[in-house]
């Protein structure tokens, strides 16, 4: 089986989903390494308070930007693959 075109938005959606996905567990992680690095930060400064405010940012931020370059650059990436599988041939694959 030889694949010569890849459906671009198809493939798009599904990769922005699974960036997505990986944004929020990255931006969880953020937000849990803020709610650590808030409790040591000596009570006399605002430092704490914007350490939580960017963790909790972080897990809005992180899924969304992740998701839309996810997106964006696998739209590109599998337009380009469209045109250069039309030059040279596509990707053989062997399935049972």
């Amino acid at each position: 089986m030889i694949v010569t075109k890849i459906g671009p938005l198809s493939l798009a959606k599904i990769t922005g989903m699974l960036y997505a996905l990986m944004g929020l567990f990255f931006g969880g992680v953020v937000t849990l390494f803020s709610i650590v690095g808030a409790a040591f930060v000596p009570e006399t400064g605002d430092f704490g308070l914007m350490g939580l405010a960017f963790g909790a940012a972080a897990v809005v931020f992180l899924p969304i930007f992740y998701g839309a370059l996810g997106f964006a650059m696998t739209l590109i990436g599998a337009s380009l693959y469209n045109v250069i599988a039309g030059w040279v041939g596509g990707v053989e694959l062997d399935v049972q």
